[in-house]
């Protein structure tokens, strides 16, 4: 049945009350709107006065930090310490250079340079609060650094001084190399009659941010004499700034016209998120002010800059930013005070509105409550109403007859819709039915199409034949009712039952036999039947359902199947490592041990277990067969040992040819033979290395490795081109690789450009900081997907693959879960690919394709893993291996779990249960199959 829902109503009390307050309402929010933008306005107008101020301040500030020094650098340029042409002279100058220094706590050095590269610089120890030489003597107040070329030895010498001037220490630097000349102080001095000032920089001692006044000395020209120059540190200007901060979190920085922070509130050296939003001019004007609002590091900011007028040839701004919360603080709370005295002038008149409209509503409101019960679904809730209202009292019989008409159709609905096993829906579907038309009796037939008859699938206290022969699937429903009636007696009504197709699916048949309905009528017969056609929908589904779970096994099983099909080599592996997965599953459910004691699997994790276990390696249906089954290291799609070969005969033949060169230019014939033989024998001997490290195995010692590479620098000569016949892959590989004439001289073994091939378009997201990795995948990915060289295959230290080949079949992995991830599965089968995608997983966390640990799976994962591992171990269709008996895989199994492979409880499990055993006696070889002591694998408490 089908209810037509009404939209939502306005009760009348609410909105009687709505109305007295809304005019109100709409009033004080304009009113405080309006007052919030005028509070906004003015407190913003005396940031950007704020700003302007602090421009000023720290104008006269660099004022004040570069007016004393120039003074005293004119006076410096009289000083005889410009003439001083050795350090002897230029030493009895420095009681001059230290009153410079004591005379001002921003200088912080004053040093001269002269034309052949000599320099003297006398410097504070202690500068800007921090002491910048560490390993200076103790009660070393200055530090004299000079460079002297005229002297034998190393020219950079450090000199201490306590503060009387008294040496203290002197060292040779032979490190400090310091060349005035090449200084943007010295050169712009030099040139200049006046006093120079640098743009701020990084001191090249001490790191310190500051600016250099240089001038030349009164006695030099252009050309030559000496140029002295002081430092000044502006660091305190980081400190000024700090102080003059309006809020706790304000922004405050001095940048030049290469916006590079010169002094920060927060001692950055590069502009924050906040200031480099205000120079980059992203945000927004407020009102035509020179203040602009952006966000920055997750919240709204004002944003203001000032031109500064100190050194104006370097650009400098001062650029302030304020967090919109501290500038607006006081706003809000005004507003928020405003905003609380509306709402108690708006609940103060709710309730005068809300208690005038419940006297009107009053009278509506209990039959309103007793048909809302219905709206809320509490169909089982009686609705009566004692209105003296006429029509109200009759809606609410009505209402209350209808309530309980849908308390039997939830319970059939429900029957409908939560059967699972077809027998048992099939009987309470036909117990539901039976007891809305009000009767005891009645059956289910199903049409088998295979037979063309109707079989008796559910029967309830009625007497009914098993089958009925002779209906064909293509009879009318009345054919089929007459057919019914001729073979079943007594008072029932019946209702084919039809898919969405109209095909036919079986029948229904209830005895009328209680009641007004033993007298059959036209209604009756339409409401059972259309009744019944929603348990025609839900047998049809369910029968789906199961023959799509037996087609989903099919495909999957198919899926499995055929990658044991795609190689000789691992035949019957899908199939094997489900069927011990299920084994160890089933024994972890039944164990009581403390590892498993809470572990259960519900029939559907079961069945989802089942089928990523199918396809765990279902990926490898993408790994190339070449790889997979490489037996030898030379091996692609053929055994290159036959080209290497080929070669070997091409220098055998050439040792006759130049044998038979000797004894036709008369030399020596026996020396010529025994030459030849001593040849031949050598690359007998050379080609029996190469063929034999063509086999991998678990170790190659460095010595052989580089015997393959003597033997490979061994030279032969190619008279043909290389280029002629190849595939469209192969010319493409030798793009931008210029042709060797004809004849060309090759070694006999190379890693040649053309054998690498690059990965292209087809990059596997496998890389943790990939974009398109949304899986979690944290493997390493070799720079090319496959390398071909042939001494990079045969130098191979363990096994016969390449690390590129070695990613590939690890890579089978990440394309099972690429491809399980895919599928439209269900909810139920969600963990099918995760499940399918962790069997090479550690507990140690070093497995892939995610590097997950033991926290991170459940016990079937980490079954799984034992149950690919075991399978591997004891297969005895490898290439590469033979089938290990049981001691020997139970051993290599027990050294796994003390390393962190695999999980150390669920491979004690495997033994304490005997499943080892049971596997070993349905797929192992006898020979395999060898007495184990258990004892020894038994570490567990």
């Amino acid at each position: 049945m089908e209810r037509t829902r009404q939209s939502a109503q306005v009760s009348l009390p609410f909105l009687i009350a709505s109305a007295i307050t809304l005019g109100m309402l709409v009033l004080t929010v304009v009113l405080i709107g309006q007052s919030f933008r005028g509070m906004e306005a003015a407190k913003v107008s005396a940031a950007s006065a704020a700003a302007r101020q602090l421009a000023i301040s720290v104008d006269d500030r660099i004022h004040a930090i570069t007016a004393p020094p120039s003074t005293a650098l004119a006076v410096l340029s009289h000083d005889a310490l410009g003439d001083a042409e050795n350090l002897e002279q230029r030493l009895e100058r420095l009681p001059v250079l230290a009153d410079i220094l004591a005379s001002s706590d921003i200088v912080s050095a004053v040093y001269a340079g002269y034309p052949d590269g000599d320099f003297v610089l006398l410097r504070k120890v202690l500068s800007s609060g921090t002491l910048q030489f560490p390993d200076a003597p103790e009660g070393t107040r200055y530090l004299l650094q000079t460079i002297t070329h005229s002297r034998e030895g190393v020219p950079g010498e450090w000199r201490f001084y306590n503060a009387d001037m008294k040496p203290l220490e002197q060292r040779s630097v032979p490190g400090y190399r310091y060349d005035p000349r090449t200084r943007p102080w010295y050169s712009k001095a030099r040139g200049s009659e006046t006093t120079e000032l640098s743009a701020p920089y990084l001191f090249f001692t001490t790191q310190e941010t500051g600016i250099t006044l240089s001038r030349r000395a009164a006695t030099a020209t252009a050309d030559a004499g000496a140029v002295y120059g002081i430092d000044v540190t502006v660091t305190d200007l980081s400190r000024q700034l700090a102080e003059l901060r309006q809020t706790p979190d304000t922004r405050i920085a001095i940048v030049n016209r290469d916006q590079q922070v010169l002094a920060d509130s927060g001692n950055r050296q590069q502009p924050g998120p906040a200031i480099s939003q205000v120079l980059s001019g992203n945000g927004d004007i407020v009102d035509g002010s020179p203040v602009s609002l952006f966000s920055a590091e997750g919240k709204d900011w004002y944003g203001m800059a000032e031109s500064l007028d100190a050194l104006e040839n370097e650009g400098l701004r001062i650029v302030v930013a304020i967090p919109s919360d501290e500038l607006l603080a006081e706003v809000w709370q005004a507003l928020a005070r405003q905003t609380v005295i509306a709402g108690v002038i708006a609940l103060l008149l709710l309730v005068i509105g809300w208690f005038l409209g419940r006297q009107v509503g009053r009278p509506l409101e209990h039959l309103t409550n007793q048909v809302g019960r219905l709206s809320r679904f509490r169909f089982d809730t009686p609705v009566r109403s004692d209105s003296h209202i006429r029509e109200a009292r009759q809606l609410s019989v009505a209402l209350d007859d209808m309530a309980r008409t849908i308390r039997s159709f939830q319970s059939i609905a429900t029957v409908l819709n939560r059967g699972q096993d077809l027998n048992n829906l099939l009987r309470d579907i036909l117990e539901q039915i039976v007891h809305i038309v009000g009767q005891a009796r009645g059956g289910i037939y199903l049409f088998s199409r295979q037979h063309q008859q109707l079989t008796l699938a559910v029967n309830q206290n009625l007497t009914l034949p098993a089958t009925i022969e002779s209906v064909s699937s293509d009879d009318d429903d009345s054919d089929i009712i007459r057919l019914l009636r001729q073979q079943i007696s007594g008072n029932p009504v019946f209702a084919v039952l039809r898919n969405r197709r109209k095909r036919l699916i079986g029948v229904l048949t209830i005895e009328m036999e209680h009641g007004d309905n033993t007298q059959l009528s036209d209604d009756l017969i339409v409401f059972v039947d259309e009744i019944a056609g929603s348990a025609a929908v839900a047998i049809e589904t369910r029968e789906l359902i199961e023959s799509q779970q037996a087609l989903l096994e099919g495909i999957i099983r198919l899926v499995a199947n055929a990658i044991d099909a795609k190689s000789p080599y691992t035949g019957g592996h899908c199939e094997r490592v489900p069927k011990l997965a299920q084994m160890l599953v089933d024994e972890a459910i039944q164990s009581d041990s403390r590892a498993f004691r809470s572990f259960s699997m519900t029939e559907e994790q079961l069945q989802e277990f089942h089928l990523a276990a199918w396809l765990h390696d279902c990926g490898k249906i993408t790994s190339p067969e070449y790889v997979v089954d490489k037996a030898v290291k030379l091996e692609t799609i053929h055994n290159r040992i036959h080209e290497i070969r080929t070669r070997f005969e091409v220098l055998h033949r050439d040792v006759e040819i130049e044998y038979l060169s000797k004894q036709l230019s008369g030399e020596d014939e026996a020396l010529a033979r025994q030459e030849r033989e001593q040849a031949w024998q050598d690359l007998q001997d050379d080609f029996a290395v190469i063929a034999r490290a063509n086999h991998g195995g678990e170790f190659m010692a460095e010595a052989d490795i580089a015997e393959i590479r003597r033997i490979g620098k061994r030279t032969w000569q190619r008279h043909f081109d290389d280029r002629l016949g190849l595939t469209p892959d192969e010319q493409e590989a030798l793009t931008g690789i210029p042709e060797a004439p004809l004849p060309a001289s090759e070694q006999l073994l190379a890693d040649k450009p053309e054998h690498l091939r690059p990965w292209g378009e087809h990059l596997p997201p496998v890389r943790k900081d990939d974009p398109r990795n949304q899986w979690g995948f944290d493997m390493s990915l070799p720079e090319y997907a496959y390398n071909r060289g042939e001494l990079h295959n045969l130098t191979i230290a363990r096994g016969t693959l390449t690390p590129e080949e070695r990613f590939k079949i690890n890579e089978h992995i990440v394309q099972t879960i690429c491809m399980l991830d895919a599928l439209p599965l269900p909810d139920r089968l969600a963990k099918v690919p995760r499940l399918a995608g962790t069997h090479h997983e550690r507990m140690d966390g070093k497995g892939y394709p995610c590097g997950l640990s033991a926290e991170d799976m459940g016990i079937p994962e980490r079954i799984m893993a034992v149950a690919d591992v075991f399978e591997a171990l004891t297969a005895v269709d490898r290439p590469y291996k033979e089938g290990k008996t049981l001691t020997e895989s139970l051993t290599i199994l027990d050294r796994m779990a003390d390393e962190g492979h695999i999980d150390r409880p669920v491979f004690e499990l495997f033994i304490r249960s005997g499943v080892y055993r049971r596997y070993a006696r349905q797929f192992l070889k006898p020979e395999q199959i060898d007495e184990v002591d258990e004892r020894l694998f038994m570490k567990q408490d």
